[in-house]
This record gives C-alpha cells, structure tokens and sequence, in this order.
C-alpha cells in the first residue's frame, strides 16, 4: 500500500534542536507537512522558535518548543524528559544546532575552539545519547546530523568549525554502526553554500558561486527538502552516509 505523502509520517514525533530559522525551520515545516509532531528547540530567540511553533499547528500539527542549550549535559535530560512527557516518544531527531565564529588559528583561544566544538559536535552526542534509548524503546528511529561543507574543503580561520563539523561524519558512522540492529538509522546531511537572510555567505562577491558547478548559492528549500526526505520511510535502507546539497562544490 502507498502512503499518501503528507501521512508518511503520521503518528511519529520529530525533534529539531536550533529550529527557529532557516533550515532547521524549513525542516520541521517540511516533516509537519507530511504527519509528523515536531518538538523543535532553540537556546534563544523564544519568540522565533515560538512562531515556528505557531507555524507547524497552522498545517495541523501538535508542536511543543523547548528551550535549551545543547552542550549543556543537565539542559540536554531536561529536553528529552519534556519531549518524552509531550509525546511520549521521538522518532525522528535533527542535530542542527550549531554556532559559527571566526578566528586565525594561530590566535584562537581554548576556550573559542571549545565553545564551537562543544555545541556543533559535543551537542549532537549529548542529544542522540539522550534520544536514543526512547527510539530504541520504540523499534527503531532516525538521526541525522547537519554537518559543513568546509568539514570537508577546509576554510581559512575557521579551524573550530571544520573540525566540529567533521566530526559529525565520525559520529553519524558510529551510530550507524553500533545502533544497526536496534532499528536506528544515522546519516549526516551536509549542506553547501546555502543563500537567503541571515546567510553566512549573503554579500559574498560573485565570484564565490563560480566555486559552485551551478553557478549559485543553493536555497533553504533545496537543502531542506533534501533533510526531509532522509526522514521519509524510503530513506530507511540508507545509514551511515554522507550527502551533500552543495551544488557540486564538492564531489566525494
């Protein structure tokens, strides 16, 4: 039998850490649009991540926002307890969190190198060690781990995020491998350039989307759509790979 698109994920719960906007936003309104519940989270900017809740209950939705800091190990049992009482189970998980800061490496300080690492890298393991048990309780689930393009092509002054963002790669194999025969899926989503407000590379010189095989900067919905579809039940035979949304501005 075939499920209809916007019921492919009736009855399973999402959870979306740093959803109050651009892909983690477009995501959990991607997965709410095909039956999902969302809890989405964010450290700050209540009343973002407040609207995208607003945003998911408008398609019909239950959401729940909550608030916390994802390299905060108390804040972390305080987050997966809430979604658990709400829902009582999470399905789906998207590590998106992350927090970008430039630094020349020869004047990067410890606790800057931490603080990139301890929220990007520390924060995913932090929040899959706290869902896992639930979806493992469930049957099974999927985790997917928003990595970096330049955790794969370098960047200059950007030792910490590369580092973090490679390390997604070596995370997302491991749960891969360990949680295989308890139904979990892991894959990493890697996206490249991706343009629109609040972008990272918005200003660049043009000269920046010749880097890219298709001349631009990707869109928020090109990269989160691509999300969504890791979470689809055919997905569900692919874990422990990397994808990249980067327009070819790198080719594995």
């Amino acid at each position: 039998m075939t499920i209809a698109a916007d019921q492919a994920l009736q009855g399973r719960v999402a959870m979306i850490t740093g959803a109050s906007r651009r892909i983690g936003r477009a995501a959990a309104l991607g997965l709410a649009r095909h039956g999902a519940d969302l809890v989405v989270s964010a450290r700050s900017a209540r009343d973002e991540i407040e609207a995208v809740e607003t945003e998911i209950r408008a398609i019909g939705r239950r959401a729940l926002v909550v608030m916390g800091d994802v390299s905060d190990e108390a804040d972390v049992a305080r987050m997966a307890s809430e979604a658990a009482s709400a829902f009582g189970r999470v399905d789906i998980l998207i590590n998106n969190a992350a927090i970008r800061r430039q630094a020349p490496l020869l004047e990067m300080s410890l606790a800057e190198w931490r603080e990139i690492n301890s929220v990007i890298l520390d924060g995913a393991f932090l929040m899959s060690r706290a869902i896992l048990p639930a979806m493992i309780a469930n049957g099974g689930g999927t985790i997917i781990n928003i990595g970096g393009v330049t955790g794969h092509i370098g960047a200059s002054e950007r030792a910490h995020v590369c580092t973090a963002k490679a390390g997604l790669v070596g995370l997302t194999k491991a749960i891969a491998v360990e949680f295989a025969d308890r139904g979990i899926t892991a894959n990493c989503l890697v996206p490249g350039k991706i343009g629109g407000k609040r972008s990272a590379t918005s200003g660049a010189s043009p000269g920046m989307a010749r880097e890219i095989l298709l001349g631009r900067e990707g869109e928020i919905d090109e990269a989160a759509g691509m999300l969504v579809a890791l979470c689809l039940p055919p997905a569900r035979f692919m874990t422990g790979q990397t994808v990249h949304v980067s327009g070819g501005l790198y080719m594995p």
